[in-house]
């Protein structure tokens, strides 16, 4: 049973939770005190949320009603005695709430957003440094808001399942089905999102900048009110869903490993500290993200120096804090603590590196001049630029990824006499988790990018001053960079933690079949043509999943642009004769939305368990192959996952700030051939950085938790 003991330092789960919550209220009272600015800005944000928050309304009902037809199945499975320890309504109750609090998370990002966004607009009126306060405090609610929902969440339902089932390893496979629930929903919420925000921003800048040649936030535009509501429900209420399952999916798989770690053994003092301690490094890295956020200031105009300086600060405290945790909670277990305080700082080295690369990838450096500097030739040539600068980012992320699983592998293998593999295994969940230290700070940064693209957008549908649309702007050119670090960052926690999920999928099927982890783990042999299969399926349900999200906002924008040439074909929009009707764009999106989220959503849901009982039970002779092969596709997909989630973040991310580039007066500047090839590109890239890639982060964590719930049905 858990106790709250010096020894194991769960007392800081709750004093970070209880801190997080009173910083979080001292930012929404200073942020929502602020005035609203002028009748027409405050009109036009009424406008935002209205249509923000019916999408959502009618996006959450399609979950929920999916959650609960899926806990239903969990639970009458579950009746089966042969199920009874891994499939139950315990583990159906567990989907429910994770999927819930993922939901939930994604409104807090929502609504903090359009709730600030207007707010932003009017300190922009004055000043700089005010709009700049006013957003990234705002960012800060969500960011804060979200991680202690994850952090206090999981450990509530871990603390109730402790005290109603019989032992830990009990817990641990009952709230498993919180971190498949979370996943679940938060890949709705993200490929939802993202059809949504990208079909409105795709038909706003093809007939609106290019056909019409109107700005990208101009009044006129009808589609122009469904993007702004797009940036909300994609990149917060999406992103936030995204970075609550992170966390809950990472901490749980690395709890399993801590579990494996201890199982049969009684030469540890305090062997429960190896389940507890991803939640104290959690609970210490809220804090860290909070002491970051409250150090960010701007000085003069470089906004993203300014957050890099709080982004430091948050990782140093971080890394401090993962080195006390491992001394306090691991010495008395093994002599070699250090290797995992040394792993946990590698972990957080990487997020530092990927961020950085991306950062190439994306910015205003080589690649992004690249393509800027092809666009005079053309889009075709723009657009063969930016696929090879997506294709080559993928290759030094996955450097670093390796490296990373590879040392802190062999820390932790090393910590003892001899050699473990199973506390290799647990040097890297350390590292995953510390990387997630700063999910926080990163949310924060992430949400702030919205609301001050939205804030941009309002000050130019009202008609506010150049000074006043300067400032905003750079407000969002520094936002788009944050968003594009996000999703890296997002992704080398993805790899790290599909790596650790996998190993935990094993766990369940040892655990089971009474051997050990490694046993399992080393019967995936991909020369076996059975497995080799489940690879192949694995690899192929990427492709496909990348291809559906695609194409689902190729749809929708084509409804878009059909709806917006219409308003506009007999002139008197543009000539002020009749208002837009932004509310049948807004509807065009929201249903278009719904409608394809559910096909790509449910695939990796049922491709896995349909394939793995394909070989229980149509193939009776392989059945013994079975977990191996859904190991193998869980294995192939995870690697694939990585690379194309990469290649369409960073390449759409490439093309964004390249149009961007051109923007600022270069290569002819707005209005020249060059931009105008720059938009092609951008529109192109836009499903790919904001509704395929971001959805595959979540799509390979969601393999593996649907994997590790339902593991007992191919045994």
């Amino acid at each position: 049973m858990i106790e709250f003991t010096l020894r194991n330092l769960l007392v800081m789960v709750p004093i970070a939770t209880v801190v997080a919550l009173v910083v979080a209220f001292i930012f929404s009272k200073e942020v929502f005190s602020k005035d609203k600015g002028t009748a027409e800005m405050q009109a036009i944000s009424d406008k935002i949320e209205k249509g923000a928050m019916a999408y959502l309304a009618r996006q959450y009902k399609t979950i929920a009603i999916i959650t609960l037809i899926i806990a239903a199945i969990i639970a009458y499975v579950g009746q089966n005695p042969a199920f009874k320890d891994y499939l139950n309504y315990k583990v159906a109750i567990a989907f429910v709430l994770g999927a819930g609090c993922s939901i939930l998370s994604g409104y807090i990002g929502m609504k903090v957003s359009v709730s600030s966004n207007v707010r932003t607009s009017a300190a922009a009126t004055r000043s700089l440094d005010e709009a700049f306060k006013t957003s990234f405090r705002g960012g800060a609610i969500s960011g804060i808001a979200v991680s202690v929902l994850s952090l206090a969440g999981l450990f509530l339902v871990f603390f109730v399942y402790d005290k109603w089932c019989d032992t830990t390893t009990l817990t641990l496979h009952s709230i498993v089905g919180f971190a498949f629930g979370a996943s679940m929903a938060a890949l709705f919420a993200q490929l939802g999102g993202g059809i949504y925000t990208k079909a409105a921003d795709v038909g706003a800048d093809l007939v609106g900048k290019v056909e019409t040649g109107i700005p990208e936030d101009d009044p006129r535009n009808p589609a122009v009110i469904a993007d702004l509501v797009g940036d909300n429900v994609g990149d917060c209420a999406g992103r936030g869903a995204d970075i609550f399952e992170s966390t809950a999916a990472e901490i749980i798989g690395s709890m399993v490993i801590g579990l494996a770690v201890i199982k049969g053994s009684t030469k540890y003092a305090y062997p429960d500290n190896f389940i507890y301690l991803p939640l104290v490094i959690m609970a210490f890295g809220l804090i860290a993200s909070i002491i970051g956020i409250y150090t960010v200031r701007l000085k003069g105009t470089n906004v993203f120096k300014s957050l890099n300086s709080g982004y430091y600060v948050a990782v140093t405290i971080v890394a401090i804090m993962v080195v006390f945790s491992c001394y306090h909670l691991l010495r008395d277990n093994i002599d070699k603590w250090y290797n995992f305080a040394t792993a946990g700082v590698l972990g957080i080295a990487l997020s530092l590196a990927v961020v950085y690369v991306t950062q190439y990838y994306t910015g205003n450096h080589k690649p992004v001049k690249t393509i800027a500097a092809q666009s005079e030739s053309g889009p075709a040539t723009n657009v063969i630029m930016g696929l090879s600068v997506g294709l080559e980012s993928t290759f030094i992320p996955v450097v670093c990824i390796v490296t990373a699983i590879v040392l802190t592998y062999l820390l932790g293998y090393c910590s003892v006499k001899g050699g473990d593999p199973i506390l290799g295994l647990y040097g890297t969940a350390i590292a995953t988790v510390s990387m997630l230290g700063t999910s926080a700070f990163i949310l924060a940064e992430d949400t702030f990018g919205p609301i001050a693209d939205n804030a941009g957008g309002i000050v130019e549908m009202s008609n506010q001053s150049e000074e006043t649309r300067n400032r905003t702007d750079i407000l969002d050119s520094v936002g788009n960079t944050t968003k594009a670090l996000t999703k890296g960052y997002a992704m080398s926690s993805a790899a790290l933690a599909a790596f650790l999920l996998f190993a935990a999928y094993f766990e369940i099927v040892s655990e089971y079949k009474k051997t050990t982890i490694f046993d399992e783990m080393n019967k995936v042999i991909l020369g076996d043509p059975l497995i080799f299969a489940g690879g192949l399926i694995g690899a192929a349900l990427v492709f496909l999943f990348a291809s559906l999200a695609i194409r689902a906002v190729g749809t929708a924008a084509g409804k878009m642009v059909h709806e917006v040439r219409e308003q506009f074909k007999d002139g008197k929009i543009m000539r002020g004769e009749k208002e837009p009707q932004y509310e049948r764009c807004v509807d065009i999106a929201t249903r278009s939305a719904l409608r394809q989220m559910i096909a790509p959503a449910l695939l990796p849901i049922v491709t896995p368990v349909a394939f793995g009982l394909l070989y229980k039970y149509i193939l009776p002779r392989f059945r013994d192959s079975s977990p191996y092969a859904v190991g193998g596709l869980i294995m192939v997909a995870t690697i694939v996952g990585i690379l194309m989630a990469n290649f369409l973040n960073n390449g759409g991310g490439a093309w964004d700030n390249a149009k961007k580039y051109i923007e600022a007066g270069n290569h002819g500047g707005k209005k020249s051939p060059a931009h105008a090839a720059a938009v092609v590109g951008d529109t192109i890239g836009d499903p790919f950085k904001d509704t395929a890639g971001p959805s595959i982060h979540v799509l390979v964590k969601l393999l593996s938790t649907i994997c590790l719930v339902t593991a007992v049905l191919y045994l």
